[in-house]
């Protein structure tokens, strides 16, 4: 008789844990299809007409429009002469961010440069873009110079 309730016993504690584990799965499920949204007021900034070499900055402004905390992993310029500064910390749902982005005014003519985000969001990644007229610099290699010619003896 000892020996049914004994097992017993161990029957209780095993179904204990088990709705235990079922809870804690089923709250992990409901929250795992929750996620971070990321909406910019702009995705794109035009500087217009810089010279060359000037650096530049712009603040792109974000708010979290999804249900779960928002994480910028990574944030990666297409080339060295575009960074962006971020937070590391998590941006709660209906919370504002900002991504400020610099750009050191290098190239001529027309450039347009990338910033790849690598978030925590259904997507996974968004890309700002940011554009300027870069007027080169006199003597900076862009004078027309006279075409030597060979000469003969």
């Amino acid at each position: 008789l000892s020996v049914f309730a004994f097992s017993s016993c161990k029957d209780n504690a095993a179904e204990k844990v088990n709705e235990e584990n079922v809870a804690t799965a089923e709250a992990r499920d409901a929250e795992s299809g929750k996620f971070p949204a990321i909406t910019f007021d702009e995705n794109q900034f035009d500087f217009g007409t810089i010279d060359q070499g000037t650096p530049v900055e712009h603040v792109f402004k974000f708010k979290n429009t999804g249900e779960a905390p928002l994480m910028i992993v990574n944030a990666k310029g297409s080339c060295g002469c575009t960074v962006p500064e971020y937070s590391k910390e998590p941006v709660a749902p209906g919370a504002d961010g900002q991504l400020l982005v610099k750009f050191n005014g290098s190239g001529q003519n027309q450039v347009s440069k990338t910033v790849t985000l690598t978030t925590n969001t259904k997507e996974g990644t968004e890309t700002l873009t940011i554009k300027a007229f870069v007027t080169p610099k006199a003597g900076a290699g862009n004078e027309k110079k006279p075409i030597k010619t060979p000469t003969s003896k």
